[in-house]
C-alpha cells in the first residue's frame, strides 16, 4: 500500500513539473531583450511580432475619464483606457516578461485597475494595479498561455466600471506566430446603459437599473454607433485573407457575431489557438470573451458585420462595414439578372381569363395616401431607415429633414424605382453605399413618397402615380 501512494504521489509530481514544464519558462529576467509595446486603438491592430525569442516587454497604459460621442446627438462619460473604447489593443509573445504600468489621470474620480485574462496571478493583475487618481502602479508577468484575451477593469463596483467602457483585447502570440494574413482588424462589442433611450439627445448618465436588468439601449462595436460605417468603415481588397480579433467586453449580453455576405474559413473559438471551426457562419462570444476568425474576401461588396441577435444591429447600433474594392467574379456572385413577374400557380389561368389585372384600391385622398405610403414604407424601408426616418450613421441616410431627399422630388422618385449608387451627401454627411431598387408599381411609389416626404419634420406635398408614371417613363 505504501508503495502503490507513493507512486501515485510521484505521478502526481511528475504531472504538476510536466505541467510547469509546458506552460511556464524559467528565464534570467535580467538577461532578456528589452522593448516597448506598439499600442494600437481600434480597428487598428499592433504589427505581428517576428523575433523567435522571449523579451522583457514594458507596456504604459493610462486610465482617463472623458466625455465622448455616443450616437449622433447623444454624448456619455466614457471610462476608458488610454482614452477609447475598447482600450488599446497589446499585442506580446508567449514566453514573454511584461512589465506593466498603469496610470490614473490626476482628473479621473474613481480608482481604477486591470483584470487582464492573459495573466496568471491573483485578480488577472487587479490586485497589483489598483491605482487612485494622480498614482501610477506597476506588477509584472509572464505570458504562459498563448491567446486572444479580454482585459478590463475590476475596481468595485465591477459592472459599472466595465459598463462606461473599461475594457480592451491583450493577444499573447504563440511561439510560432500565427498564419500570416493580409489584414488584421481590431473589434470590440459592448452594450451601454443610459437613463434616456436610444437616441435621446444630450449627456447621458449611466442606469445602474438597466444594467442590473439587462436591458441595454446601445449594443455598438467599437464604443459608439457609426464607429465602424461610413469614412470610418474598415478597408480590404479582393484577394485579401482577413483576420479579425474579436471581444466582447459585455458587461452582460453574448455576441453572435457574423458578416452579411461572408463565411469564416477559419475560427479560433473563444480566444483559443486550436482551429476548432471551419466554414462558420455566425459565432457566439461570450461576455468576457473573443474569437478570432479569418476569411479571404473573393468579390467586391460592403459586407456588413452585425449581432446576429438582429435587433441589436439595426435598432441598438451593432452595425458596422468592411468595404471592399476590386473587380467583379460573376462566376461567384452575378447580382440580380432577371426581375419578373411571378404569378403564383393558377394565377396566370386566372390573368387570361379576366385580361386583366385584379383592381387595386387607389388612394383618393392626402390622407388615404400617408395611410398607404405608411404601410409600405414598414415592409419595404424602415428596417434600414429606421422606423423615425433617422436611419444609421455613416451606412443609412436619413429621411427626417433630409436636405438631399427634399431638394429634387423627381430624383426622390428614381432612386425608389432604380436605385442608388456611389457617394451622396445628407445633411453634411457623405453616404457612400448602395440602395436597392424597390419593387413598387406607381401608386405605392405615390404612396410611400408621399408618406416619407410628410413625416418627421418634412413637408413635400402629394406624389401623384402620374408623376411617378412620368418619371418612369424617362
Amino acid at each position: 500500500m505504501k508503495t502503490f501512494v507513493s507512486v501515485v504521489v510521484a505521478a502526481f509530481v511528475l504531472a504538476g513539473c510536466l505541467n510547469s514544464e509546458n506552460k511556464a519558462t524559467k528565464i534570467d529576467i535580467e538577461s532578456l531583450p528589452k522593448e516597448t509595446a506598439k499600442l494600437t486603438h481600434a480597428p487598428e491592430v499592433p504589427p505581428p511580432i517576428t523575433r523567435k525569442h522571449a523579451a522583457r516587454v514594458k507596456v504604459d497604459l493610462e486610465t482617463t475619464e472623458v466625455v465622448k460621442r455616443l450616437a449622433d446627438g447623444v454624448e456619455y462619460t466614457f471610462w476608458t483606457f488610454g482614452g477609447t473604447v475598447p482600450g488599446p489593443m497589446i499585442r506580446i509573445r508567449e514566453g514573454d516578461y511584461v512589465d506593466f504600468t498603469l496610470s490614473n489621470h490626476p482628473d479621473s474620480k474613481m480608482p481604477h485597475n486591470i483584470d487582464l485574462h492573459a495573466v496568471t496571478g491573483q485578480g488577472g493583475g487587479a490586485e497589483g494595479s489598483f491605482t487612485a487618481p494622480g498614482h501610477s502602479s506597476t506588477f509584472s508577468f509572464q505570458a504562459l498561455n498563448p491567446g486572444l484575451y479580454i482585459y478590463h477593469c475590476a475596481t468595485a463596483p465591477v459592472g459599472m466600471h466595465i459598463a462606461n467602457g473599461m475594457y480592451g483585447l491583450i493577444l499573447v502570440e504563440p511561439k510560432q506566430g500565427l498564419p500570416k494574413v493580409d489584414k488584421e482588424f481590431y473589434v470590440v462589442q459592448s452594450e451601454f446603459y443610459t437613463k434616456g433611450k436610444y437616441g435621446d439627445k444630450g449627456l447621458q448618465p449611466f442606469d445602474m437599473q438597466k444594467a442590473f436588468d439587462e436591458d441595454a439601449d446601445y449594443v455598438v462595436f467599437n464604443g459608439s454607433v457609426g464607429a465602424l460605417t461610413g469614412d470610418n468603415a474598415m478597408k480590404a481588397d479582393v484577394g485579401d485573407n482577413v483576420r479579425m480579433f474579436v471581444g466582447n467586453g459585455g458587461p452582460n449580453l453574448v455576441s453572435s457575431f457574423h458578416v452579411i455576405g461572408e463565411i469564416f474559413d477559419k475560427v479560433y473559438v473563444e480566444g483559443g489557438t486550436a482551429i476548432a471551426q471551419e466554414n462558420v457562419q455566425t459565432t457566439l462570444i461570450p461576455a468576457g470573451g473573443s474569437a478570432m476568425v479569418e476569411f479571404k474576401i473573393d468579390i467586391p461588396a460592403n459586407y456588413i458585420l452585425v449581432d446576429h441577435s438582429i435587433f441589436r444591429a439595426f435598432n441598438k447600433g451593432a452595425l458596422g462595414i468592411l468595404s471592399v474594392g476590386g473587380e467583379e467574379n460573376h462566376n461567384i456572385y452575378t447580382g440580380k439578372t432577371i426581375d419578373a413577374v411571378y404569378l403564383p400557380e393558377g394565377g396566370a389561368e386566372q390573368s387570361i381569363k379576366t385580361e386583366k389585372e385584379p383592381e387595386k384600391f387607389a388612394a383618393k385622398t392626402f390622407e388615404d395616401r400617408m395611410e398607404m405610403g405608411k404601410s409600405v414604407y414598414a415592409s419595404n424601408c424602415a428596417a434600414c431607415h429606421q422606423p423615425d426616418g433617422k436611419g444609421i450613421k455613416g451606412a443609412f441616410p436619413p429621411l427626417a429633414e433630409s436636405d438631399f431627399l427634399m431638394a429634387d422630388k423627381n430624383r426622390a422618385i428614381k432612386a425608389i424605382i432604380n436605385g442608388l449608387n456611389g457617394k451622396i451627401e445628407v445633411n453634411g454627411e457623405t453616404y457612400n453605399g448602395v440602395m436597392p431598387a424597390v419593387s413598387l408599381d406607381d401608386e405605392d411609389t405615390a404612396n410611400v413618397m408621399t408618406y416619407i416626404m410628410n413625416s418627421w419634420g418634412n413637408k413635400g406635398g402629394v406624389t401623384t402615380p402620374s408623376e411617378v408614371k412620368k418619371v418612369r417613363g424617362n
